[in-house]
C-alpha cells in the first residue's frame, strides 16, 4: 500500500495496475502513499537538494522522484523498485513531463542495492522500508551508497513496539495483504546507528495520519466511491474499505505509528 522494497521476491506483483490506479486516485498521481507532495516537502524540511544526486528507494510510480527534481532542483534523482508494473508507470511520467535527462528509474530484485559505494548525496524513502524485515542490513546497505557527509532523509509506516502485534494489527496486516515487516521507532533508530548515521532524528506522524485516514476512509464510503469504481472496480474498493477500518483501529489505538527519519553519514 505504502510504497515498494521487498525483501523476498513474488510470483505476481504487489503493486499491480489496479493497484496503481486505486491509490493514485486517493493519494494523487504518481503517489502510492499518503500525504502527496506536501508529505514529501514536510520529510524534507531543512534539507536542500539542490544540485545534489538523489536516490529514491521505492520509488514506484515515479511521483515522489520527480517531485524531487522539479520541486527541489535536485541535479539529479534515481528512482529504485523492485516491482517492474511501477517502474513502467515512473518512466512513461517521466517522459511526458520532460524530464527524462533529470531522472532514472531502475528495476532491480531485492538484496542489496545495485549502486555503486558512495554513489548519492541524499537517500530518500517515502513508506517502503517496512517491507524489508532486516533492518540492519537495509541500513547498512543505505550508507554504503551515500557519500561522505551525505543525509538519509525517509518516512516508513512503523509498529510502536517489538513485541507481538495485538489482534486488531494482525487483522490490518492480514486485510493489507502485502509484504509488511513493521518495527518499532527504537530499532530503526537503533539499525541507523549502527550502521554509522549521526544526528538520527525520528518524528512520530500518527497524530496526523489518525486523522488523514479517517478523511480517507469517508471518501472511499461518499465522494470517491464512482470514481474510483469505474477504474477499479466496486469489489477492490470494497476490499480497500474494510482494511482502512482495519488500520483506524491501530492507528487509534497508537499501534500503528508512521515515523519520519533522519541521520547524516559523517564525512
Amino acid at each position: 500500500m505504502h510504497g515498494v522494497l521487498e525483501d523476498q521476491p513474488h510470483a505476481e506483483p504487489e503493486y499491480d495496475d489496479a493497484a496503481i490506479r486505486f491509490l493514485e486516485a486517493l493519494w494523487g498521481e504518481g503517489y502510492l502513499s499518503p500525504g502527496g507532495p506536501e508529505e514529501v516537502d514536510r520529510v524534507l524540511a531543512g534539507l536542500s537538494l539542490m544540485g545534489r544526486t538523489v536516490l529514491d528507494v521505492g520509488c514506484g510510480s515515479g511521483g515522489v522522484t520527480l517531485h524531487l527534481v522539479e520541486r527541489h532542483g535536485a541535479a539529479h534523482a534515481t528512482g529504485f523498485d523492485v516491482e517492474l508494473p511501477v517502474i513502467v508507470a515512473a518512466r512513461t511520467r517521466a517522459w511526458e513531463r520532460g524530464l527524462s535527462q533529470r531522472v532514472d528509474f531502475v528495476q532491480g530484485p531485492p538484496g542489496r542495492l545495485p549502486f555503486g559505494d558512495e554513489s548519492f548525496d541524499v537517500v530518500f524513502s517515502k513508506d517502503a522500508l517496512l517491507h524489508v524485515p532486516d533492518k540492519e542490513a537495509l541500513f547498512a546497505d543505505l550508507w554504503r551508497v551515500l557519500k561522505p557527509g551525505g543525509h538519509l532523509a525517509a518516512s516508513d509506516w512503523m509498529i510502536g513496539h517489538d513485541c507481538e502485534p495485538s489482534e486488531d494489527m494482525k487483522a490490518y496486516v492480514a486485510a493489507e495483504g502485502l509484504s509488511f515487516a513493521m518495527a518499532s521507532p527504537a530499532r530503526y533508530r537503533a539499525a541507523m546507528e549502527k550502521a554509522g548515521f549521526v544526528d538520527v532524528v525520528t518524528v512520530d506522524r500518527n497524530p496526523w495520519y489518525r486523522d488523514v485516514a479517517r478523511a480517507e476512509l469517508e471518501r472511499l464510503k461518499g465522494p470517491l466511491r464512482a470514481r474510483v469504481s469505474a477504474a477499479v472496480g466496486e469489489a477492490y474498493v470494497d476490499k480497500n474499505i474494510r482494511t482502512w477500518e482495519a488500520m483506524q483501529k491501530v492507528l487509534d489505538s497508537g499501534e500503528h505509528r508512521p515515523t519520519h527519519l533522519r541521520g547524516r553519514k559523517p564525512g
